[in-house]
This record gives structure tokens, C-alpha cells and sequence, in this order.
């Protein structure tokens, strides 16, 4: 499988970089679409998006270093070679998360209504994402047979694409993708069902949702970043079940009409 989109002869422009890209644009276009319907500033939210994006890039490729340490000390230079993959989702999280918490709270504005705002578009920015491992051939999972890969209705485009060095492989790059487009739409559907649903919560359910399906997802592929004998996306995973659940019950407590997600409708957040 060719791995680049475009050949310019000075550049080369490889599908990873474009799914990523992609991946950021549809997700972005989905959030601008909802901070247009909150009044919240358009130009405090570019300022946002903008410098969480790039510190998120910067850590989930530093969190994938980081567990590849042995390997990069050896190979300096491949560290800034980041089309050939190699971010780790976990990483820009925490990174583009810490940034987000601050610049919220420099501003003084609602990080639990941001966070939800965010998350709808992010998971399904993660789906459109995904494909571009498909195009590096990674974040594959356990051998299998072309006979079960039909079984189990997955395009044969795709099936062809797990053919790697004679043997095939289950894409748990597609499992996840699928997973996360499920999530876009679990959470659009609560954000729009749930007449009385408080901020913070939707990010609890993403945390939740997402997690979830990483656990089982992770425990199927072979390239997973490893901390000893344990994958460490499990492990992040668990952590991030636990804190979905505190988040979705601790900001229920108080009176159903307090901070209502919906609030946001009649509140313009200024910058």
C-alpha cells in the first residue's frame, strides 16, 4: 500500500497527514456549529482551538516517544518524522487538556461547558483519524484469516490493506473508527434528548464511551505502548473510566435547573 497521496518531488504528502488533518477540520466545523449556538466568542475559541491543537500535537508525539525511548535515543532525527505516525491520542488529551484548563481559567470561562462543547467534535475528529493508521499499515491487531475478516462484513478493501508481509491481520484501527462514530452520535443524542443535562457531564460520558472501547480495542492490537507487562492505554483507560463516572455524578449534586448545559443558549461568553 502507498503510504503517500501526493508526490511533488520537494514534498511528499502521505494520506497519515491528510486523515489527521481532515480528522481536525470536520471536528472543528462540528464545534464552531455548536460555539455559534452557545454565544460563546468565536475569537476566545480560536485562540483556544489554535494552541491546544499544536501543544497536543507537540505532547501526543512526546508521549509516544517517551514509551519508544530506547528506540529514538538511537534515532534522533525520526523523532520529528511524525507522518509516519506515531501519535499517541492519550498524550494529546492530557496535553491539549491542561492548556485548555488553564487558558479557561486565565479568561474565567466555563471549562466544564467548553470540555463538552469540545468532545462531540473531538470523537469524531479520533474516527476520521484512525484511517490514517490504515494507510501507515498500524495499530493492527492479532493475526487472523481472510475468512474471518468476511465474516465479519469488513470491506475488502480494507482486508486487502491488513495483508501484511503474508499474513492478515484484524484492523482495529477500523473497530475503533466505528466505535468513536458511535460515540459522535451517543453524544449528539444526549446532548439533544437530555432536557435537564448539567456541563461536565457530557465530557463523563466521552470519557466513559471512549475509554470503554480503547480497553477491549487495545487488547486486541500488538503495537501497543507498554509500561512493563501492562499496555498503557489500558491502564490510562481505566483511569479516565473512573474520573467519566466521578465527573457524570459529582455535577449532578444541587438543583436540577443548576448549570444546565443549555444555559449557554441564553449566557453570551465574551473574551
Amino acid at each position: 500500500m502507498n503510504r503517500v497521496a501526493l508526490d511533488l518531488g520537494f514534498i511528499q504528502i502521505y494520506w497519515y497527514s491528510i486523515f489527521i488533518l481532515l480528522g481536525l477540520l470536520v471536528g472543528l466545523a462540528v464545534i464552531y456549529k455548536e460555539i455559534k449556538k452557545q454565544n460563546i466568542n468565536t475569537d476566545f475559541f480560536t485562540n483556544l482551538a489554535f494552541y491546544s491543537i499544536i501543544i497536543g500535537i507537540i505532547s501526543a508525539r512526546l508521549y509516544y516517544v517517551l514509551f519508544n525511548l530506547d528506540y529514538y535515543s538511537q534515532n534522533i532525527l525520526e523523532i520529528f518524522e511524525i507522518w509516519n505516525g506515531g501519535l499517541a491520542i492519550h498524550g494529546g488529551l492530557i496535553g491539549g487538556g491542561l492548556f485548555a484548563l488553564f487558558y479557561c481559567h486565565k479568561y474565567k470561562v466555563n471549562i466544564y461547558r467548553i470540555f463538552d462543547i469540545c468532545v462531540v467534535g473531538l470523537i469524531l475528529a479520533q474516527a476520521i483519524g484512525r484511517w490514517g493508521n490504515f494507510f501507515n499499515q498500524e495499530a493492527y491487531g492479532m493475526l487472523t484469516t481472510k475468512e474471518t475478516l468476511l465474516s465479519l462484513h469488513i470491506p475488502e478493501f480494507v482486508i486487502n490493506g491488513m495483508f501484511i508481509n503474508g499474513e492478515y491481520y484484524h484492523p482495529t484501527f477500523l473497530y475503533e473508527s466505528i466505535w468513536n462514530l458511535l460515540g459522535f452520535i451517543v453524544l449528539i443524542i444526549i446532548r439533544k434528548v437530555f432536557k435537564y443535562l448539567k456541563t461536565g457531564q457530557l465530557t463523563g460520558v466521552y470519557l466513559v464511551w471512549y475509554s470503554v472501547g480503547r480497553i477491549f480495542i487495545e487488547g486486541m492490537r500488538t503495537d501497543s505502548l507498554m509500561l512493563g507487562g501492562i499496555k498503557v492505554a489500558q491502564l490510562v483507560s481505566i483511569i479516565l473510566i473512573i474520573a467519566g463516572i466521578i465527573l457524570i455524578i459529582i455535577r449532578k449534586k444541587g438543583s436540577r435547573f443548576d448549570n444546565l448545559y443549555r444555559e449557554g443558549e441564553k449566557n453570551e461568553v465574551r473574551f
